[in-house]
């Protein structure tokens, strides 16, 4: 899984060489939240990373319709925004992303997250993202 397989003609095209993404979840009452969250694509298929217990991650467990955008680090979106839906990973899987991860951002996802995720005594989650 890497970024270089990623066509623009697909899916996730315009959020494959986003370094952040605004991910947008809902809550039970429909108000939507957003979140900018770093991001690694390949073609129809983008992956992200946070923990357990977050805001997102229940929100995702409750209504996994989300929609995606690029955006900057501050969450100014950046281009037009797709629908997906969220997949909450487990084993390999989840190992696979950490590690597409931990190649696209060598210092935060490789050392700074973990460790931090680790030291507060946090989960780590890894997310896939489907179109809708």
């Amino acid at each position: 899984m890497t970024t270089n397989e990623t066509k623009p003609d697909q899916y996730f095209g315009p959020i494959a060489d986003a370094k952040t993404i605004l991910l947008t979840t809902y809550r039970r009452d429909g108000t939507p939240v957003a979140t900018p969250v770093h991001v690694v694509a390949t073609g129809d298929v983008a992956y992200i990373r946070t923990f357990d217990p977050s805001g997102k991650l229940k929100r995702m467990r409750h209504n996994p319709e989300v929609t995606v955008a690029p955006s900057t680090m501050r969450g100014r979106v950046l281009g037009e925004s797709r629908l997906a839906r969220a997949r909450i990973l487990s084993g390999a899987e989840s190992d696979a992303v950490a590690q597409a991860l931990s190649r696209k951002y060598r210092i935060v996802h490789r050392f700074l997250i973990p460790w931090f995720h680790r030291r507060k005594g946090l989960t780590t989650v890894h997310i896939e993202l489907t179109p809708a």
